[in-house]
C-alpha cells in the first residue's frame, strides 16, 4: 500500500442545510466556498467550507428516500456522516479494503478526480472515502469537490485548523484496530490510554460510547473565548470548550 494518505474531507448530514451551515460559518469564522448542484440528482443540497485545507461539507436531503435521510433516521440525526481520505491509489487501497471483508459501496470517476466510496456497514461508525485528483498532490491543489477556486476562501482568523476526528464505539481499541487495517495505519495508545490513528495532518481519536458512530470534531482556534461566545449567540449551550453543531460535538483548542 502506498504511505501518501491525508485527511482531505469531512461530510457532515443535517435534516435542512440551514441554519447549519450558516451557524458553522459564523461561530467558527469560516467561508463557503462552493454548492455543487450536481448533487441535487441524489436528492441532496450541501455547502463545503475550507478549514485551512481541509473541506467541512454538510449534506442535506430535499426529498424522501435518500440515503443521507436514513442516515439521519437511523442515528437520530446523531454522527458525521463521511470521513475522506486523498491518496495516490485508491482503487489499491480499496481492494486492500476488499481482501478484509469491507465491501466498496460506490465509484465515483469524473476525470480529473476518482474515488473509491468503502460501505458503512462493513467500515462500522461512518463511511469511508479515498480519492485521488489526478495531477494534484498539492494540498492546495485542485479538488473538484470543492468547486474550481476553493483554496481562495481559506481563513485563518478566527479558526487555525481542524485537527482531530473522534469516533465512538463500544470497543474503542476494536474500532481503531479496525479502521486502522482499513487505512493501513497502525493503532496506538495515547497519554490518556484511549486509541487514535495519526494522518500526517490529523489525529483519529477513539472513545468509549454507547454506539458507533463519527461524535466529534477538534479545531485549533485563535481565541477559545471569542469561538465560545459566538455559539452561545447563536444559541448552542457551550461546556467545557464544546457544543453540539451539525450531528457531532465541535470542540476546541488552542
Amino acid at each position: 500500500m502506498a504511505d501518501y494518505l491525508r485527511l482531505r474531507q469531512i461530510c457532515l448530514v443535517a435534516p435542512q442545510l440551514e441554519p447549519v451551515i450558516a451557524d458553522i460559518a459564523a461561530i467558527m469564522g469560516l467561508n463557503v466556498c462552493y454548492r455543487d448542484g450536481n448533487v441535487a440528482k441524489y436528492g441532496l443540497e450541501n455547502a463545503l467550507l475550507p478549514v485551512d485545507t481541509i473541506l467541512l461539507e454538510v449534506v442535506a436531503p430535499t426529498k424522501p428516500g435518500t440515503a443521507a435521510g436514513r442516515f439521519i433516521e437511523k442515528t437520530g440525526g446523531r454522527g458525521g456522516y463521511m470521513a475522506i481520505f486523498c491518496c495516490d491509489d485508491p482503487d489499491a487501497r480499496g481492494r486492500h479494503a476488499n481482501t478484509i471483508g469491507v465491501r466498496t459501496a460506490n465509484v465515483i470517476d469524473h476525470p480529473p478526480y476518482h474515488g473509491v466510496q468503502l460501505h458503512p456497514r462493513d467500515s462500522r461508525a461512518a463511511f469511508i472515502e479515498l480519492n485521488h485528483t489526478a495531477g494534484s498532490d498539492d494540498v492546495l491543489g485542485p479538488y473538484p469537490p470543492a468547486g474550481p477556486d476553493w483554496h481562495t476562501a481559506i481563513k485563518t482568523d478566527v479558526t487555525r485548523a481542524l485537527t482531530g476526528v473522534e469516533m465512538q464505539s463500544p470497543d474503542p481499541h476494536g474500532l481503531a484496530a479496525h479502521w486502522g487495517c482499513i487505512l493501513g495505519l497502525s493503532a496506538r495508545r495515547d497519554g490518556d490510554g484511549e486509541a487514535e490513528l495519526l494522518l500526517p495532518n490529523a489525529r483519529l481519536r477513539f472513545v468509549k460510547g454507547d454506539s458507533e458512530i463519527m461524535s466529534g470534531l477538534t479545531f485549533r482556534v485563535a481565541d477559545l473565548a471569542r469561538v465560545c461566545d459566538a455559539a452561545r449567540a447563536r444559541g448552542h449551550a457551550v461546556a467545557d470548550g464544546s457544543f453540539l453543531l451539525g450531528g457531532v460535538t465541535f470542540h476546541l483548542t488552542t
